[in-house]
């Protein structure tokens, strides 16, 4: 005699998520770079700490000789911080994570 107490199949394993893609920072970090670019601030919200601190140096040696060229010197870092605002807004989502952050970023322009 055969019996029927057969063991329930078990549950499905609950799905799992999809490894999410890595967010881009494109927005954040070319409205900083545009709006505060020579103070590095898009650098570091990109994780690139010694471009940041060269930025802020560059900064401040261009504030410091500011007086001597009337204002002209503070001109080269936001000069620097526009180009690179640009850039980085037009360049489309996957294009900006692969060169801005990725395992190997590119530190300038």
């Amino acid at each position: 005699m055969a019996s029927d107490s057969s063991v329930p199949p078990p549950p499905p394993p609950p799905p799992t998520e999809a490894p999410r893609p890595q967010e881009s920072k494109k927005v954040l970090a070319g409205i900083l770079a545009i709006l505060l670019g020579g103070l590095g601030v898009h650098k570091f919200v990109l994780g690139m700490t010694t471009p940041g601190i060269i930025l802020v140096v560059v900064f401040i040696v261009c504030l410091v000789a500011s007086p001597f060229t009337c204002g002209i010197s503070l001109v080269v870092p936001g000069i620097i911080g526009l180009i690179e605002g640009i850039i980085y807004l037009t360049k489309s989502d996957e294009e900006f994570i692969r060169l801005y952050q990725g395992p190997n970023p590119k530190q300038w322009f």
